[in-house]
């Protein structure tokens, strides 16, 4: 997908965030819970104009998703898999990026 197309995937994603168009997983909210995550800060992440998308899974089994990463207002690291085209946004899950899995926030590891 191209660079324009992905803006406007981090746009809806943006906006559904913006108006509290969101559900959480029981994944998500276990995963938030486990690493110190709010709700708020996933708000800010999602909504911050440093926000990028990071991965895009158009065609994942589940439906269209991506996985999006940015910084809290505290400076805080963290990557929000979510969906791209559900009439509400989809948090699957929400994670602190940390090595081996990722050398930086966003640059992945091996695999």
């Amino acid at each position: 997908m191209a660079p324009a197309d992905l803006s406007i995937v981090l746009e809806r994603i943006q906006a559904q965030a913006k108006i509290e168009h969101v559900r959480l997983t029981l994944h998500a909210h276990a995963e938030m819970v486990d690493e110190a995550i709010s709700f708020d800060d996933v708000l800010e992440v999602i909504s911050s104009e440093q926000s990028r998308i990071l991965e895009n899974y158009p065609e994942h089994r589940r439906g269209a998703c991506c996985l999006l990463g940015g910084t809290t207002k505290a400076g805080r690291w963290v990557h929000v898999v979510c969906t791209t085209e559900q009439p509400a946004l989809i948090i699957i899950t929400v994670y602190a990026p940390k090595p081996p899995k990722w050398v930086t926030p966003t640059q992945r590891g091996e695999r």
